[in-house]
């Protein structure tokens, strides 16, 4: 049975880098060669300029967050591989849509599926979230188990090189996840602090509160939506864009978020429109329309995430034929986390053909 590599990382920031750059080095150097060369086929950017640009927003990212800089040297260190590759990997979210907005490739945004469903929607009653993660085919993920100094734990997916971790949970009875979105005011050059960044002060936080003002707090480089989940029973769900934000929670119990603002112009932006079809939408309606059918289970919801109404751009999404074969993309890892029981389940690639593993904070 496929997986993802589990890897587990004590002490301070700089120290967790080294041992995820150590253990990771292969996944890291491959998922480099990727990006870089998505940089520069698709996105028009020679490697002097994205590592210059890395560099340029480390410098910023050490002031904002120490602990983060550290943890991008430590996995630079670990690996072996140039820090200014490391720092740029770390703020491919912004480097990436920001070139999307000026190129306009037919290309889908960091795509994903997400929900949470509240505890009396569930047979057990359990508090449920997760998301199909839809993006780059071939990129290489791992989950990472974390305990800091403190004590404090988090268990979460992230890409091999991308320190911390984009979705998953911590001791706090805190979960994350999230979607990317894009809008015409987006812009990495602001060196507002980053997305990844972000994603890992929210699986540092303690409460609800202190997470959304995490988001809220501060303007954003680019638009993106946080989920937001706490036991026993708390969910919110923000859509950020550069200068505002939207705030919503549970109807009926469940949310259900794609990579599409609900309401730009309540924001005040124009929405960018880099996808070919309105898969989004699709993937949107109906994964709400399948979660209605409540109570539900751990196994009625990996069924959901495993639909294939609207094949491929499903909620289990797959590799278009039309598209080349280095412009593909599909579901890399599907998530469900139990926040009740403080456990992750995740598929290594597109749910349909994989089998959930259970990983425990």
């Amino acid at each position: 049975m496929s997986s993802l590599p589990l890897v587990k990382l004590t002490g301070d920031a700089y120290t967790q880098g080294w041992q995820h750059g150590r253990a990771l080095r292969d996944a890291i150097v491959a998922n480099l060669r990727l990006y870089t060369a998505r940089f520069e086929r698709e996105l028009r950017m020679p490697l002097d300029e994205v590592w210059r640009r890395g560099l340029r927003y480390a410098a910023v990212i050490a002031e904002q967050s120490p602990d983060y800089a550290a943890g991008m040297r430590g996995i630079a260190d670990g690996a072996g591989v140039e820090f200014a590759a490391i720092a740029a990997l770390n703020v491919r979210y912004e480097l990436f849509y920001q070139l999307f907005r000026e190129y306009g490739p037919a290309d889908k945004p960091d795509g994903c599926t997400a929900f949470a469903l509240l505890p009396t929607e569930t047979v057990d009653g359990h508090l449920l979230a997760g998301e199909n993660w839809d993006w780059i085919v071939g990129v290489r993920g791992a989950i990472i188990l974390t305990e800091a100094p403190d004590g404090h734990r988090t268990l979460a997916f992230t890409e091999a090189g991308i320190f911390g971790g984009k979705i998953g949970l911590n001791t706090a009875g805190l979960a994350l996840l999230i979607n990317g979105l894009a809008s015409t005011a987006d812009d990495w050059a602001s060196l507002r602090r980053p997305f990844h960044v972000r994603c890992y002060d929210i699986l540092r936080a303690s409460t609800l509160a202190e997470a959304q003002s995490v988001i809220t707090g501060e303007a954003r480089a680019g638009s993106a939506n946080f989920l937001l989940v706490q036991a026993p029973d708390q969910v919110v769900n923000i859509e950020a864009a550069p200068e505002a934000v939207t705030v919503s929670r549970c109807v009926a119990g469940c949310v259900v978020h794609a990579n599409h603002f609900m309401d730009p112009t309540a924001l005040g932006i124009d929405e960018r429109q880099i996808e070919r079809y309105p898969h989004s939408q699709w993937r949107q309606a109906r994964l709400q329309a399948l979660l209605a059918r409540r109570p539900q289970s751990l196994a009625s919801v990996q069924m959901a995430l495993r639909d294939h109404d609207r094949y491929p751009y499903s909620v289990c999404f797959h590799v278009d034929p039309a598209d080349p074969p280095d412009e593909r993309y599909e579901t890399v890892t599907s998530i469900i986390i139990d926040v009740t029981a403080r456990t992750l389940h995740a598929t290594d690639g597109p749910p349909c053909g994989r089998s959930y593993v259970r990983y425990q904070l």
